[in-house]
């Protein structure tokens, strides 16, 4: 019996159509390198368990219970690619500083046709809240990709691609923060995501809701087009170097005294903290 399958990798979906039952997670590898060039050996598939457990290569399709035109996810990156992955970056490979386009930000926030854009958000988004919003807790809202997650680097794992400090940055934040998690893409891979790296069952913090594409609106600015944040790239390559969610668990922590963020300019957070931690 055959078993059609959608499978999403390099924002592009790919439909699997020739599988049934019968054959097995290593037959379903071997056919998507055929449709996207990556190898069996470095495909990651997210959602394919058995018994809570990620699905061996022997394991037949049939017995992940899976239901037509399910969508799975898959990591890995083609051979021919992994050189420039690999390679070291260019001189001009600059993150990208989302603060850096504030000005532009403020001169499209109050145009009417954005204006209409979020209201419309407003009334027709439905939001799951996960856990209550505890009293007196400010809100913190934060990205996945690029921020908590490089989706883009060659990994086995999707916890390779995890920023480092992640939980230790959740577990300080959530004692003063509600947290949220948001990306511009589907809930499902949101949740997906969130569950590879283990934040959504962290018994150390709790998520208060998420927010997928559909809450979102798209801004178009003059100089820079479509905006897009680009901070934590190069997973490979960065990881045991990267050291930017313990400098901003300390900026979280000393804001978290204020009553209200009114007069804070998060551009400069870093000038704020060294000033406190210098006094």
């Amino acid at each position: 019996m055959a078993l059609p399958i959608i499978v999403k990798w390099g924002g592009q979906e790919y439909s699997v159509t020739t599988l049934s039952e019968d054959d097995t997670v290593l037959d379903l590898k071997q056919f998507l390198k055929t449709l996207t060039g990556v190898l069996p050996e470095r495909q990651k598939l997210l959602g394919l368990k058995v018994k809570g457990k990620p699905a061996e290569n022997d394991v037949k399709l049939g017995a992940l219970k899976l239901k037509p035109n399910t969508k799975i996810m898959m990591m890995g990156t083609r051979e021919e690619s992994l050189e420039d992955v690999l390679g070291p970056p260019p001189d001009n490979d600059d993150v990208v500083n989302d603060f850096d386009i504030e000005d532009e930000v403020v001169e499209v926030e109050n145009r009417e046709e954005n204006l209409l854009k979020i209201s419309r958000r407003v009334k027709e988004y439905k939001v799951e809240i996960l856990n209550p919003p505890r009293e007196g807790k400010k809100l913190l809202v934060l990205d996945v990709d690029y921020t908590l997650f490089d989706h883009r680097s060659c990994a086995e794992t999707g916890v390779e691609l995890m920023r480092p400090y992640l939980h230790e940055f959740l577990t300080s934040a959530y004692e003063d923060y509600d947290i949220v998690i948001w990306s511009a893409t589907n809930m499902k891979w949101i949740e997906a995501k969130m569950k590879e790296l283990g934040v959504s069952t962290n018994a150390n913090y709790k998520i208060t809701f998420m927010l997928d594409s559909a809450a979102m609106i798209t801004v178009h600015t003059p100089r820079r087009g479509l905006i897009d944040i680009r901070p934590f790239m190069k997973a490979h390559l960065n990881r045991d170097k990267d050291k930017e969610l313990l400098k901003l668990t300390q900026y979280l922590k000393e804001i978290a005294k204020l009553d209200d963020f009114l007069d804070l300019n998060h551009k400069y957070w870093e000038r704020y903290l060294s000033k406190k931690q210098g006094q």
